[in-house]
This record gives structure tokens, C-alpha cells and sequence, in this order.
């Protein structure tokens, strides 16, 4: 045998997925982009993603969950939570007793929230405070248009949609940061205190009322606010309103082969897993689907991963079929299905290059996350990985390896730990990204397209 024949059975050969995918692929790729651009656009707020899954699943033939309800091979059932987090299953033809094989992602990003008591002016401009939310580098986030949504639930017991920002009418708002010429001690801080969290404050307006008082600007803008939504100050005590960038996912590059957006991290990974929940009939095994709530701060609250909320679901869908809720996640397999760093050449220093993702290569198999010493990590066992491999090798999905960084760089997790903690098997997937957690992020198409796959050939398997 030849060392060329050698190389060709003993070693791997990662290829560039373009190098891979036929014509029809192609075009099954740019229409599955399509779908979840028009997604992203819709939704930038946990909120806004559970209510478009909600109303696509229901287009879908899913039905509320119901306790005691009776369910058959093929039914498609969802549970609501409180507005913020759903999760989908559709029954398989094997009793739940032999596990379920899910799918689990999150629908919060990283941002800027009001803060309980919001409004206020200073030198005759009017602002928002805010607190921001998940990790950022909080200096990218001065003189980006920047867009308000959310909710504000009134004392009556009315609940008023507040978006301001995203019609092409719509003023934007913006937070201010220091012209270059009086920036010397500025530009001396690190990047960490260049924009200090409490500078985050975001401009509505510098118009007064006409007449004589105090903060007739701020007045000017509650005004405004009251006209059109019917609030009042205290209002803003019982609302979830926060500032996210402005515009819709865009093309990249002169080929169009990225796509840019606010919130890739993690409504990429959550519309794969939906694409592929809304394809299946009845698979062997009952396939769920999860998109969770504030994974950015480490998964906690009532829509967090780490609620009860999952268990209750399976719990009902396991009663009805006279299964013990700890037999089902004991014979379970769980995809965590979130984001990977892409490997960036501008930042090659930070990433060990033989195991980090790159762009095009396919949907990234993450064997831990965590920081320095794995910390935080769920770390999937060698099993897990080969039942990972072997199903995406199996169902032709275009798939690589990942790890988050360079060892001792940094670091980061996903909600594998806390499905790993319930006894059923895990393992992070998800799709590669550049500029992860900035106000746009970038994807490769050909990854996105492989991770629906992926997602696909787990709820298969």
C-alpha cells in the first residue's frame, strides 16, 4: 500500500462542504436559508421566538399539552412557557420507556434591558437606563442603530407589544460615545472600561414640551409613549422592554455565502431544530424539541434549562403512556444544540487551530465547553461522541470538531450540563460563527443548512 493509500485510510481529511454538497443541495440550502432569515427578522427577543414557534407549530398540527391527555404514535403536542420558552414533541412509534431523543437550544441573546425605573433626562436629552444582559464587549454597542422591544404589562391586567426601531420609518435609537478628539484618557483604558456598563444609556430624544417646568424633555417622550401605547411611568416597573440592533439579516460577502445578524447565538441553532421537527411523520423514538430561555445568564428562572418546566412536559407525555419519567431520560440522548466559535485568521492566537471550527466545514461537534479546566463542561463521553459521528456519518451530514479557544484563553457552556445532570446523554453541536456575541453576528449558510440536518438525523436515530 502506498503512503498516499495510507493517508487516505488511517487519516482524516476534513474538506470544505462546498466540496461535498451537489446542485440540488444548493438549492435545498439557499430556500432553508430563506426560512430562517425571515426567523431571525421576526424574532430578536425570547419572546418573539416562542410566539413565531408557537404560531408556525400550531400551522403544523401541534396541539397544546394537556395533563392526562392521551397520546398516539405520530401526535404533535407543545407546551408554552409563560411566553418565553416552548418545547415540542412529536410521539414515536416505540413507548417512551426506551427514551426519547431531543434537541435542545435557547432563544435569548445577548442585549440591553431597561432597567425597572428607565427614563430620565440630563442636560436637556432624554434616556434610557439600561443593564445589560449576557456577555458583551460593551464598546461595541455605542453608535449602532439599536431598536425597542418587548412588553409592558399595565396595572388593568392589559399586556401592550412595544417595537420601535425596525420599520423603515421608525426613528432608531442610539448610545453616544466619545468624539476621538477628546479622547486621550479614554483611549488609554482597557478595552474592558472604555464604555462603562452605566454609560450604556440610550438616546430618545432632546425636544422639550413648550412651557415652563422641569424635564420637559423626558415629558416630551412619556408623552409620546402614552399617545401611542396607552402607558403611563410606573408602567415601566411590570415590563420586559430591551434594546437589541436595529435592521434585518443580511447576505455577506461578494459570493452571499454569510449571513449577518443580530442573535445567530443561539436562533440559529433553535430554527434547525424546528425545520427539522416540522419534517418528521412518526419516528421510532419520540422526538423533542427545546428552546429554552436565558441560557446567557446560566440557564436559571422559570424558562431557564434548569426549571422544572421540562420535567413537567416529559412527565405528562410519560404518564400517558404508564413510563417512569427517570427511565425515559436514562435511555434518552440529548443534541445541545448551540453555537460554536468559528476559527477568525484575524484571531488565530486564540484558538488552538487543529480543533476549532471553521466555516463551511458543517454542523461543529463540541466535546466540551466550560473554561480552563473544562469548568463548567458536561464533557461527553467517548460513547456519546460515537453515537454522534455515527448517526451524522449515517444520514450524510457535513460535520467537523470543535473547541471553544485555546486552553486557558477563555471559555464558555451551553445547556448540556444541565441535561447531562438529568441522567440522559448529551452532547453540543451547533453551527460555527464569527463575531459571536457582537451586535452582528456572521454564519456560514452551508453550516446552518448541515446543522437542520443534523438536528434531523438525531430526532431519527
Amino acid at each position: 500500500m502506498t503512503n498516499e493509500e495510507l493517508k487516505e485510510s488511517l487519516l482524516m481529511a476534513p474538506k470544505n462542504g462546498y466540496t461535498r454538497i451537489s446542485a440540488e443541495q444548493r438549492a435545498e440550502m439557499e430556500s432553508y436559508c430563506k426560512g430562517y432569515t425571515a426567523f431571525i427578522d421576526a424574532c430578536k427577543t425570547e419572546r418573539e421566538a416562542t410566539a413565531w414557534a408557537v404560531a408556525e407549530a400550531e400551522k403544523q398540527g401541534f396541539k397544546p399539552l394537556v395533563d392526562g391527555m392521551d397520546i398516539k404514535p405520530g401526535d404533535r403536542i407543545y407546551m408554552n412557557n409563560r411566553g418565553k420558552s416552548i418545547i415540542l414533541a412529536v410521539v414515536g412509534a416505540e413507548s417512551l420507556a426506551k427514551g426519547a431523543n431531543i434537541c435542545a437550544a435557547h432563544v435569548d441573546s445577548p442585549r440591553m434591558d431597561l432597567k425597572p425605573n428607565p427614563l430620565y433626562e440630563d442636560s436637556e436629552i432624554a434616556y434610557f437606563k439600561t443593564h445589560y444582559y449576557g456577555g458583551i464587549k460593551k464598546y461595541q454597542w455605542p453608535t449602532v442603530a439599536l431598536a425597542l422591544h418587548g412588553v409592558v404589562c399595565k396595572k388593568d391586567g392589559t399586556t401592550v407589544t412595544i417595537t420601535i426601531g425596525e420599520e423603515e420609518n421608525d426613528p432608531i435609537l442610539v448610545v453616544s460615545d466619545l468624539l476621538i478628539h477628546l479622547s486621550a484618557d479614554q483611549m488609554q483604558k482597557t478595552a474592558a472600561q472604555v464604555i462603562a456598563g452605566e454609560q450604556l444609556n440610550v438616546i430618545l430624544g432632546t425636544e422639550p414640551l413648550e412651557g415652563e417646568g422641569s424635564d420637559l424633555v423626558k415629558l416630551h417622550i412619556m408623552k409620546l409613549l402614552n399617545e401611542k401605547y396607552g402607558i403611563i411611568e410606573s408602567d415601566f416597573l411590570s415590563a420586559e422592554l430591551t434594546i437589541v440592533p436595529a435592521g434585518r439579516c443580511r447576505e455577506v460577502g461578494l459570493d452571499r455565502s454569510l449571513l449577518g445578524a443580530y442573535g445567530h447565538d443561539d436562533r440559529v441553532c433553535s430554527y434547525a431544530e424546528l425545520a427539522a421537527l416540522f419534517s418528521l411523520t412518526v419516528p421510532n423514538k419520540t422526538a423533542v424539541c427545546i428552546l429554552a430561555d436565558k441560557e446567557e445568564i446560566g440557564s436559571v428562572g422559570i424558562s431557564g434549562m434548569q426549571s422544572d418546566a421540562f420535567e413537567y412536559f416529559m412527565d405528562i407525555l410519560c404518564c400517558a403512556q404508564n413510563v417512569k419519567l427517570r427511565e425515559c431520560f436514562a435511555n434518552s440522548f440529548c443534541l445541545s444544540a448551540d453555537v460554536s466559535n468559528a476559527f477568525d485568521p484575524n484571531f488565530a492566537e486564540t484558538c488552538d487551530r487543529r480543533n476549532n471550527s471553521m466555516l463551511n466545514y458543517g454542523v461543529a461537534i463540541c466535546k466540551y465547553t466550560g473554561s480552563r479546566g473544562k469548568g463548567g463542561a458536561s464533557d461527553a463521553s467517548a460513547e456519546a461522541m460515537s453515537h454522534i459521528r455515527t448517526t451524522f456519518d449515517n444520514a450524510g451530514v457535513i460535520w467537523q470538531i470543535a473547541t471553544l479557544g485555546k486552553v486557558d484563553q477563555g471559555g464558555g457552556g451551553t445547556v448540556a450540563a444541565y441535561m447531562a445532570n438529568r441522567n440522559i446523554v448529551t452532547v453540543d453541536a451547533g453551527v460555527p460563527v464569527l463575531c459571536m456575541h457582537a451586535p452582528m453576528e456572521l454564519v456560514s449558510k452551508l453550516d446552518c443548512y448541515e446543522t437542520m440536518l443534523a438536528c434531523k438525523a438525531i430526532y431519527l436515530a
